[in-house]
């Protein structure tokens, strides 16, 4: 399957409906859609009274169309919220997602929706696979869309349903959808007690919902429809192992404490106080940023592969995640990059790239044998980041000290505690195995004003107003102090030659300033997100995946604590995803990633891979 979905093709009629072409059925009733979600999806699923008393209430739904159901549901939350805390989770799938001027041709009958739908409509994510997750702190309301053929991403999702909307067109207009599969996947993802609502009464549906637990019952119906169907599940399946824990805490951990105030630190702040949670940060320097995430200015841009992995699929997640956090943030520039290939096997792997590109048009197009990225980013940490922690409270400049096995952050408690502390992890945790890489940069800031431009081929250029700034070395680093070195500056210098960007005069009559940091990197290069495995526990625990044996049980974790590291020199990229990620296990709702997506960063991962080498 291509790795960009098709958007559907429409037909209007007269009335203003919206009919897909492909399955001949409407996306609404003529006339009546709103009114039908609410009787049916709204009203079959007992809201609003199902979620009074709840902080966290995640509803699914299949199809998610012209996001009318959403809007429908947001509506109803706005007015009976339980509560200024609560949360509001909506999943929901979609193989062929609209464009965004077909959305609002199709939600322009119902003027009071307007305001909702422009705030949904602003953040309507393109056509690239994956998923995607939209926030609005201020209702307390989240959107997670997983992006591609329901078989394959409604096993792959991670969450549990409290309510479910069972959309789609209907079963004799899109059979694969309604096929026996998906009965036994909604039972799987659903809470105990889990309420749903669907529009149709046909047999198989009836039979196949009892069959996978649920109670179901005729209602009815709306309009011209004498029937509607309700359920209940009354027999939930049994939850599967965990062993990458992965799972949501229960209850939500809601006070936290965060140690550092990098890129690493500031995403995860940025995601849990989004979620709700009360968040303090730690940081020894007297200011944010004063590591690895502390140069001038920094790239974010585009990691893409010919291949389509777990790997390239969790690398434009998060890079489509990081972009749409820091865009309107202060520091935050548009840029185009040229991406010079730096030899014939990249210029050939270009080639496949762009055979099934990852990204749209607007994002990605080919570039005399190398990659255009329209839509990137030029970044200045030192405003960006202080803009990621607003609303947590910082504590700078101060020594830390923590206590694992209590949750303790200078002796003062804490439902959890994330470590966010790059190579100084390794005091506590020495089994991580994590390398430093040193990397340096020369940076100008007194050039004259440029517009902004970038351009890499393994190295990079960057020009932003008076400021230039290139490199960056990656280097193994033996120990010590981290220093600038006349070598590297010569390696960042030669790199600049090679790109040959119009301003490299700039860097011959202007004051150059090194600068060099370690960055904490994985031996598979993906960060490590997640719940701290008690690596002891875990040994003892899955000592027969010595033997072959499957890791089927649950990771045995250190309570409350958990960390987010491992970000090598993409830490721009990976900062947001990852903290989306935390913010779901540690307060509850759907993972923002698929199921393999978290495997493949849990830390859980290095001890399972050194058990299975034999090297634990």
């Amino acid at each position: 399957m291509p790795r960009l979905l098709t958007p559907p093709e429409i037909d209007w009629r007269e009335d203003g409906t919206p009919v897909a072409r492909a399955h001949d059925d409407v996306y609404f009733t003529a006339g009546d859609g709103l009114a039908e979600s609410r009787a049916v999806f709204l009203t079959g699923c007992g809201l609003p009274d199902a979620w009074q008393g709840r902080e966290v209430f995640t509803v699914a739904e299949t199809g998610f169309g012209t996001g009318l159901n959403f809007l429908a549901l947001w509506q109803m939350w706005e007015t009976h919220r339980p509560s200024p805390t609560a949360r509001l989770h909506f999943v929901s799938f979609e193989a062929f997602p609209l464009l965004p001027e077909d959305a609002v041709r199709a939600l322009d009958s119902w003027p009071e929706l307007e305001e909702l739908a422009a705030l949904m409509i602003a953040r309507w994510p393109g056509p690239a696979k994956g998923v995607r997750r939209m926030v609005w702190p201020d209702s307390g309301v989240s959107l997670t869309l997983h992006h591609g053929d329901i078989r394959e991403t409604l096993p792959a999702a991670r969450f549990r349903a409290d309510a479910w909307f069972l959309d789609g067109f209907s079963p004799a207009k899109n059979e694969e959808m309604w096929g026996d599969w998906i009965y036994p996947q909604l039972s799987a993802h659903s809470a105990p007690g889990s309420r749903l609502g669907t529009f149709t009464v046909a047999g198989a549906v009836r039979r196949g919902l009892a069959e996978a637990g649920f109670d179901v019952s005729r209602q009815p119906g709306h309009g011209r429809k004498r029937e509607r169907l309700e359920a209940t599940l009354a027999t939930p399946l049994p939850l599967p192992s965990d062993p990458y824990a992965s799972s949501p805490a229960t209850p939500g951990l809601r006070r936290v404490a965060i140690i550092g105030a990098g890129i690493a630190g500031a995403g995860a702040a940025r995601a849990l106080v989004d979620a709700g949670a009360d968040v303090t940060v730690f940081e020894r320097a007297e200011n944010p940023a004063s590591g690895a995430s502390g140069n001038p200015l920094a790239l974010l841009m585009p990691r893409l592969d010919a291949a389509d992995t777990v790997q390239a699929r969790l690398l434009v997640d998060a890079y489509i995640a990081a972009r749409d956090t820091y865009r309107g943030l202060p520091g935050v520039t548009e840029t185009d990059v040229r991406q010079v290939p730096k030899d014939q096997t990249e210029t050939d792997r270009f080639t496949k790239l762009l055979a099934d590109p990852p990204l749209p048009l607007e994002d990605l197009e080919a570039l005399r044998g190398g990659l255009l990225h329209k839509q990137a980013l030029i970044l200045r940490p030192a405003e960006l980041i202080p803009a990621l922690l607003a609303g947590a409270t910082l504590r700078l400049g101060e020594s830390v000290k923590v206590d694992l096995e209590s949750r303790a952050v200078n002796g003062e408690v804490f439902d959890a505690i994330i470590l966010a502390t790059a190579m100084a992890t390794m005091d506590q945790l020495p089994w991580l195995g994590l390398e430093a890489r040193l990397g340096q940069v020369e940076w100008i800031g007194d050039a004259a004003m440029a517009e902004p431009d970038a351009v890499t081929s393994g190295t990079y250029a960057l020009a932003d107003g008076p400021d230039r700034l290139w490199g960056a070395t990656f280097k193994r680093f033996g120990g010590g102090v981290p220093e600038t070195s006349e070598r590297a500056r010569v390696e960042n210098a030669e790199g600049l030659e090679n790109l040959s960007p119009w301003w490299v005069r700039d860097t011959r009559e202007h004051e150059i300033v090194s600068r060099a940091a370690l960055r904490a990197t994985t031996a598979d290069r993906l960060p490590l997100i997640g719940a701290v495995p008690d690596h002891d526990a875990a040994l003892a625990l899955f000592d027969g995946v010595r033997k072959g044996r499957p890791a089927d049980a649950d990771a045995p974790v250190i309570p409350g604590i958990y960390m987010v590291n491992g970000f090598g020199a993409r830490g721009f990229t990976w900062g947001p995803w990852a903290g989306g990620i935390l913010a779901a296990q540690l307060l509850g709702g759907p993972a923002p990633a698929e199921a393999a997506a978290l495997a493949a960063v849990s830390p859980m991962r290095l001890i399972l891979r050194a058990l299975k080498r034999g090297e634990a």
